[in-house]
């Protein structure tokens, strides 16, 4: 699923190409991809049509349009396989599309949700005060937000009483990190992912959420990390931070400070990648807990 970089990647290229546009039609070719919209496939184009489309926006890895002249944004699920495309009119209709939304202007470019597996989606919501789609106000600030507050992010990573990877992946305390960066912020802080959180110094949140950043930022420039076609931006080409993963991924192969080869855990129906010297395993455990909400 797309991390906080990979979605700020579509966010800024949305921002170019399909902000104060006007809506002049939409098209629902698969019910599934407006399954969180009850209402249905004609509604959701109905309550689309003639309304201007805001500055894209973005809280972690969640992506929305907001709508200039109403109280509700677009909110775009982007799941395994979503991508939000802008292609001319007249481009051959990907295999994939599942929903199609022209505007009212002579740019002859369209906005396609294209989606391989159907686990993602658009769908119409109300916003809170601060223009966040209601369904997703529980979602925490993100590392790159301006207003992050990492003092009061340290204090709630120390009442957790969980593990560190747990509390990264608890999109009510931290967004936009994934499992991908939050081994490679780990490994960059030689820190095991099963450290209990309430070990953490305030200097060692610091590093950590130091490291969370520059990863990030570091993905950023080079449009995210694609393993496959599924992940790619506006234009339909994919990142390549891949390219310069330190820990994900690369299991067996040579812990670029030490070369001890590079592990691979089970984890939560995921994998955790780590070096066995550089992040050791801590002496005590916390019980297992929930992690992931939102």
């Amino acid at each position: 699923m797309p991390e906080l970089p990979e979605v700020e990647v579509v966010r800024r290229g949305l921002e170019r190409w399909v902000a104060h546009r006007t809506v002049a039609d939409v098209e629902v070719l698969h019910p599934r991809a407006i399954r969180r919209h009850p209402a249905g496939a004609d509604d959701f184009a109905h309550a689309l049509k003639g309304h201007r489309v805001g500055t894209p926006s973005r809280r972690g890895k969640y992506l929305w349009l907001p709508l200039e002249d109403s109280g509700q944004a677009i909110l775009a699920h982007l799941g395994m396989s979503g991508q939000l495309l802008i292609q001319p009119h007249e481009a051959p209709a990907e295999k994939h599309l599942r929903i199609r939304v022209r505007f009212a202007d002579a740019l002859g470019t369209e906005l396609r949700f294209v989606d391989q597996r159907t686990f993602g989606g658009l769908s119409l919501h109300d916003t809170s005060p601060d223009g966040l789609p209601d369904v997703i106000a529980h979602i925490a600030r993100d590392p790159l937000d301006p207003l992050f507050d990492d003092e009061a992010f340290h204090l709630a990573l120390r009442r957790k009483r969980t593990t560190i990877k747990r509390a990264l992946l608890d999109q009510s305390l931290i967004s936009g990190v994934g499992n991908i960066y939050a081994d490679e912020a780990l490994w960059r802080a030689r820190v095991h992912y099963e450290r209990p959180t309430a070990t953490f110094t305030r200097p060692r949140t610091a590093e950590l959420l130091g490291h969370i950043r520059d990863v990030m930022n570091a993905a950023l420039a080079v449009g995210g990390t694609s393993f496959d076609s599924l992940y790619v931006n506006i234009n339909g080409e994919s990142g390549y931070f891949d390219r310069s993963l330190d820990a994900y991924g690369r299991e067996g192969l040579p812990c670029r400070r030490c070369a001890t080869p590079v592990r691979r855990r089970p984890w939560m129906n995921r994998s955790s990648y780590f070096c066995p010297t550089c992040q050791r395993a801590p002496r005590t455990r916390v019980a297992a807990g929930p992690a992931d909400r939102g």
